[in-house]
């Protein structure tokens, strides 16, 4: 399969450098451009333009490790930091305002009452996206 823009959305778990490296290798093979986004919630008591440092100071960092993977793998990868009301709409919303064609996001093994679970964002982003979506399952450990 040939991808012109592969979207990464980042969340600072360790799946995402793994998740980082498999977007390298598949934009590598094509020639694509690696897009990485954090999104920050933003609480719907504040506005949505605010600016929370301890937030913004973690995103800063958690991009820069994504960048550093870009860099080792020779991957042409661009980081924004997004602040939205919700992960999933803004992650959808980017894909569109690209135009991606592949979405490429980690996952850590997670529960959520003793069961396991995919949380809210992806399946929003698996029922929602405008193109093909690889989830990457960090195994348990």
């Amino acid at each position: 399969m040939e991808f012109s823009n592969i979207l990464l959305p980042i969340a600072g778990s360790e799946a995402d450098e793994e998740a980082a490296e498999m977007a390298c290798r598949l934009a590598n093979e094509s020639s694509a451009r690696v897009y990485a986004v954090h999104v920050i919630p933003i609480e719907r008591s504040l506005p949505l333009d605010a600016e929370i440092e301890p937030e913004i100071g973690k995103a800063e960092q958690i991009l820069t490790k994504i960048e550093d993977i870009g860099v080792k793998h020779g991957c042409r990868l661009e980081t924004e930091m997004l602040q939205s009301r919700e992960v999933g709409p803004a992650i959808v919303d980017e894909a569109i305002e690209r135009e991606i064609d592949l979405i490429i996001i980690g996952m850590s093994y997670k529960t959520r009452f003793g069961e396991f679970s995919l949380g809210e964002v992806i399946p929003y982003v698996l029922r929602n996206a405008p193109c093909r979506v690889i989830v990457y399952h960090q195994r348990k450990v």
